[in-house]
């Protein structure tokens, strides 16, 4: 019997700059979602870093509607894996035009985090953008 493996590739980084604090998560997000602020309807990226904290990819995670998006934790996670992600930040839009985050936000959040933790992928930060450059924390608020 032969046995062969099959190793997965690292991907290159999309981004030069590693982000390593919330000013500069608020920087990416303002600089690269722009447009995804606009949106018509919620929606949920995912953004995983790599050992460096530089972005390897920009994940859409969910689209859900004008006021809501169901997110579950475990698909979140499962790119995250297979990416050998080492850090994630979640960003999701409000069509509103507010940035505030409501208690789902906050629930959702939790999970998040509590997911991640299990599995050893750090969850930086949560944040919700709105149009005009508007970025709220949902981990720092």
């Amino acid at each position: 019997m032969v046995m062969q493996f099959e190793f997965l590739k690292v991907k290159e980084a999309m981004t030069a700059e590693p982000i390593n604090s919330p000013e500069d998560v608020a920087r990416f997000v303002v600089e690269n979602l722009e447009e995804e602020a606009l949106i018509d309807r919620e929606c949920f990226w995912i953004l995983h870093l790599n050992a460096r904290n530089r972005v390897i990819e920009k994940e859409l995670a969910a689209i859900g509607c004008v006021n809501s998006c169901i997110v579950r934790p475990a698909d979140v996670m499962r790119k995250a894996v297979i990416n050998g992600t080492v850090a994630i930040i979640a960003v999701h839009n409000h069509p509103s035009g507010q940035a505030e985050p409501s208690n789902e936000d906050r629930g959702l959040t939790e999970r998040l985090r509590q997911s991640s933790e299990i599995l050893g992928i750090q969850l930086l930060d949560s944040v919700v953008i709105a149009a005009h450059g508007k970025v709220e924390s949902i981990m720092r608020s």
